[in-house]
């Protein structure tokens, strides 16, 4: 077989050597004409593979470049140089693939990540996306553990969908009709979508939450785990246009479990971050540490990557009310000297990333869960309390981020849910195989999303959302 191989980490933690091996890679350097750094991407640490004066002919050690991709077999020794515990003397080489060193963008120097996006077929060759991507896939593999482990079913819910989650309206449009203006329109000039290829409008999907509570109805306990799509011209460092949720939906269930489980389900999977991906994260904290000495002192974060990891995954959450939250908020200094862009004056309005940075990072001093909002600024499943002014919503609150998890406990009578639709003009008619869980069997139940990415900003400490998702799509951009 070709593809006999070792991967370079197994090598490099192994307590073993004086064996033979053969290693496939990319070259990251060639010095001396002896000595390759190889990298296979299992690990940031490359191997080094010694060639011997006289192992290739001259023709074949300039085709060993920068990008090239190696094929070393040989025996795995005792490294006597500095920073690698063993290297690879080699009694073969095959180049697989060239690599032009004149055209190759990525040349063994610091590159800066705006370069880097431009790239994003590349960056993934780079230390630093290495790291994130790999923490990337053990935070998804920590997820389904997580529910899996609960005994909770995975739910694939529809990408494609006739209803809007949210009642925003920030859509993209889904469709097979022309473009030219030629689609057949109803007689007030709209488009006739009963012409479409589903015969009614459609839209990439924001949430799968509503999907969700159906099978919770049947399941008891579910999750989705999916890409979900906002047509927001918005180009901030945290949101994007297209990105991956995770939604759990649990029957019988109310804001108080809603709360547990996501405070549990966050620190699991931090844990498991940490513990599977020690040497990816050391990389990105020591990399954090470096660019917060190129901030004013008063720009710099209290905390390094592995202290704040550590602050969310070892402190019990601090639960306060909304009404709580605007009290500390408008008496704060911070508040008081206009420090504030979005100054806090009354009770109702929607809390700013500024405020919830604050409340953790500067009053609390540890992770948040915020209950109990205003109603008019949620969403109309977000069950009523009795006061008739706020909603047993809850999101958590993390430093560096601000929001990382929103849910509630969801409204499940029947009268109180179609009355707030009918206020927030959400068509009952559509909704109508919503409504029936509410008809047949309707029990109190409670969900949450987490944004994926906004996740891996926090654990990998990057500070730019396009950092880490493979191939971001934001306004004006969906290249590769």
């Amino acid at each position: 077989m070709f593809n006999i191989r070792t991967k370079i980490k197994a090598i490099l933690q192994s307590e073993n050597a004086n064996y033979e091996a053969t290693v496939m890679g990319w070259v990251r350097t060639f010095r001396n004409n002896q000595f390759i750094a190889l990298n296979d991407g299992s690990t940031n640490s490359n191997i080094q593979v010694m060639v011997e004066l006289g192992l290739l002919t001259d023709e074949t050690i300039k085709r060993i470049t920068t990008g090239a991709c190696v094929k070393a077999t040989g025996q795995i020794v005792a490294s006597l140089g500095k920073g690698q515990k063993y290297e690879l003397k080699a009694t073969a080489i095959e180049i697989l693939g060239d690599s032009d060193a004149e055209k190759f963008p990525l040349q063994p120097k610091k590159h800066s990540l705006e370069f880097l996006r431009e790239i994003a077929h590349l960056r993934m060759r780079t230390n630093t996306f290495g790291a994130i991507f790999r923490v990337r896939h053990s935070l998804a593999y920590a997820i389904h553990k997580f529910y899996n482990d609960r005994g909770f079913v995975y739910m694939h819910t529809p990408i494609i969908t006739g209803s809007d989650a949210e009642g925003a309206g920030e859509m993209f449009k889904v469709t097979t009709l022309p473009l030219d203006g030629t689609a057949a329109k109803n007689d007030d000039g709209s488009i006739n979508f009963k012409e479409d290829f589903f015969g009614k409008s459609t839209n990439l999907t924001v949430s799968g939450q509503l999907e969700g509570e159906l099978a919770a109805m049947a399941f008891s306990e579910v999750y989705t785990f999916g890409p979900t799509f906002r047509a927001e011209n918005s180009n901030t460092t945290r949101h994007l246009a297209e990105f991956w949720m995770i939604e759990p939906e649990v029957a019988f269930n109310d804001l108080e479990d809603n709360m547990n489980l996501a405070e549990d389900f966050i620190k699991y999977i931090i844990t498991y971050a940490m513990e599977h991906n020690a040497d990816d994260l050391a990389f990105l904290a020591q990399r954090l540490e470096e660019e917060e000495k190129q901030k004013p002192t008063n720009e710099r974060s209290e905390m390094g990557l592995l202290e704040k990891l550590n602050f969310v995954v070892n402190n019990d959450f601090e639960r306060v009310t909304y009404t709580e939250a605007i009290d500390i908020l408008r008496e704060s200094n911070h508040n008081k000297k206009k420090k504030f862009q979005y100054l806090i004056d009354g009770w109702g309005i929607d809390l700013q990333s500024e405020h919830e940075r604050y409340l953790v990072e500067k009053h609390f001093k540890k992770p948040v869960i915020l209950t109990n909002y205003p109603k008019d600024i949620k969403a109309f499943y977000m069950r009523q309390n009795d006061d008739g002014k706020t909603v047993a919503a809850m999101d958590i609150l993390v430093p560096g981020i601000g929001e990382m998890v929103g849910g509630s406990q969801r409204e499940e009578r029947l009268d109180k849910l179609t009355q707030r639709m009918n206020e927030m003009h959400i068509p009952t008619d559509e909704m109508s195989f919503y409504l029936d869980t509410r008809r047949f069997g309707a029990c109190p139940h409670a969900g949450f999303g987490l944004g994926f990415e906004r996740l891996i900003l926090f654990v990998t400490g990057m500070t730019n959302i396009r950092d880490v998702i493979p191939f971001p799509r934001y306004p004006k951009s969906a290249a590769f």
